[in-house]
């Protein structure tokens, strides 16, 4: 069904009717007088797209693949300290798959689809759907075929569908990372029936169609969209992934203001305020009828970004006296609220496998200045300091602090901001940065993953240029290695034994995503920092 042809079920809010011209920003009517299970929910960016695969594609949109599709698998669900839910990596749990096998060599996974499983058409769900997905995760090129890649899935030829509810992927080469890589959003299951049917030659997975429309069996399908103002999800019924979403309809109403975000989560007006700054985050923790999450991101880190095609940052003594100098302290009061964890400020010697781990730097401008002198460039230099329109609420307060203590060395910095529609082309795609800030968070929970994507040269997130020859072999080796192989932790303490030396990313803290709610329980925090609606429930 496509979301013009739905949108009259929208109007049926708790058998009332809504007038179409309250749809843009349900202007006329608050959100806590809408009855029954519908709620109402903020956030500051915009959904391009309603799939991921198309090229593109921009963060925020990818909650529509957790939210209107299914996977094979998902992760399992825990407590986090401060009363919310956290998705939990240890545990791999059934979603779209009733079971699952591995063969004793790990070279072959038979997957077994729940029987009753349909699409939200009603068409039952098949092996031949599974297969077509993933054959168009690995071909769509881009963030899904690299991301697929690091779970050792390819090419189309190792995927089968055996018969109608068996699933078969044979792998090149086992790899702890296969099975959870299966459980993030990127190899979601799309009804191929409805998708052939939009196929040209010219589209041969049809992104147009799927660009417009969700085809899934998820918990829900999107009713009405309308690109920078609102989205529309509607439960799906017939659902079986999961218990059935507490929440009917979700209105997601995207408002680039945070003041006005904030305003409405206050005044009870939405039920949930999405991604909101650190400084919301720590003063709507006051509001007795505001609960606000704040969960450290796992395997993130914001860091300042050192291009190593840039000539001074070619020198160590000037990335080192760049790294002495930041004021590590200032920068998380001033940006972070203190939400988060400190990475800086760690012993001399890499003692532990874990990642992220704080950088042996700190605060020292008498440091700073030894390395200064003993570089090429000891009299200072001339940068431009790039940071993103997008998020200005961490990185202008960053990068001022940066720039102010630097500019004690004779190193002069010139705030240079880049809209946020350019940021992710300039920064990632075409690494043309000299000195920037970024933050990267590697969705696969383990530094072997992360160092894959910031750290392997002309990898998207390495936008600093880097390139060292033994991280590339540590890498490679230590990617699809169990963690408790014995070679193993050795090898990682070693990769970033070489990163805290050679300095192309200089760490500053680990970052919380902060979500506000007022009136809905059952947040979940995920490791892809998008909505997932599917445990929300009114009250």
């Amino acid at each position: 069904m496509s979301i013009a042809a739905s949108r009259r079920s929208f109007m049926k809010l708790g058998g009332g009717t809504l007038a179409a011209s309250m749809l843009p920003f349900l202007k006329h009517i608050p959100a806590h007088a809408a009855s029954g299970d519908v709620a109402v929910a903020a956030m500051g960016q915009t959904i391009n797209s309603l799939d991921l695969h198309r090229t593109g594609t921009n963060r925020p949109s990818y909650q529509i693949a957790v939210n209107c599709y299914d996977r094979l698998v998902s992760f399992g669900t825990k407590e986090t300290p401060d009363g919310g839910l956290s998705y939990d990596y240890s545990k791999i749990e059934p979603e779209l798959a009733e079971s699952w096998e591995t063969s004793e060599d790990g070279l072959t996974m038979t997957f077994k689809i729940k029987p009753e499983a349909v699409f939200q058409d009603g068409t039952p769900v098949t092996a031949e759907d599974v297969k077509w997905s993933f054959d168009r995760a690995v071909s769509a090129g881009g963030f899904p075929t690299v991301q697929m890649k690091a779970g050792g899935l390819v090419r189309p030829d190792q995927f089968e569908a055996a018969d109608e509810r068996t699933f078969v992927i044979k792998l090149d080469r086992a790899s702890k990372l296969t099975l959870p890589d299966l459980a993030v959003p990127v190899p979601f299951i799309l009804n191929s029936k409805l998708a052939r049917e939009h196929v040209t030659d010219d589209d041969p997975w049809a992104m147009e169609f799927v660009h417009k429309n969700t085809i899934g069996s998820g918990a829900y399908k999107v009713i009405r969209w309308d690109p920078g103002q609102q989205l529309v999800y509607e439960r799906n019924d017939a659902w079986i992934g999961g218990p059935l979403p507490g929440i009917q309809r979700l209105v997601l109403r995207e408002v680039p203001s945070q003041a006005t975000r904030r305003a409405l989560i206050e005044r009870g007006d939405i039920q949930m305020s999405f991604n909101i700054p650190n400084k919301d985050a720590k003063e709507l923790d006051a509001e007795p009828n505001v609960k606000v999450f704040s969960t450290p991101i796992e395997n993130s880190i914001y860091v300042v970004g050192v291009n190593h095609d840039f000539e001074p940052f070619q020198d160590p003594d000037v990335r080192k006296a760049l790294a002495y100098a930041i004021p590590y302290e200032e920068i998380f009061k001033a940006a972070a609220y203190e939400r988060g964890n400190p990475m800086w400020g760690g012993g001399p010697e890499i003692e532990t496998a874990d990642w992220p781990q704080k950088s042996p730097y700190y605060t020292d401008l008498d440091k700073a200045a030894e390395h200064l002198e003993k570089s090429s460039f000891a009299k200072g230099f001339e940068v431009p300091f790039s940071i993103s329109l997008g998020q200005t609420d961490w990185m202008e307060p960053t990068a001022l602090l940066i720039q102010e203590n630097v500019g004690k060395l004779g190193i002069a910095c010139t705030i240079d901001k880049i809209p946020s529609a350019n940021w992710r082309t300039a920064s990632l795609v075409e690494k043309r940065l000299p000195l920037h800030l970024e933050g990267f968070g590697g969705w696969l929970n383990y530094p072997c993953y992360y160092f894959f994507w910031a750290y392997k040269h002309g990898h998207l997130f390495n936008s600093s240029n880097y390139r060292n020859d033994e991280i590339e072999t540590l890498v490679d080796e230590t990617l699809h290695l169990p963690a408790n192989h014995p070679d193993y932790a050795p090898k990682v303490k070693r990769m970033i034994e070489i990163a805290f030396e050679d300095l192309p990313r200089i760490p500053l803290w680990q970052p919380a995503l902060n979500v506000a709610t007022n009136g809905v329980a059952g947040y979940e925090y995920w490791f892809h920092r998008q909505l997932d609606a599917r445990k929300l429930t009114k009250g």
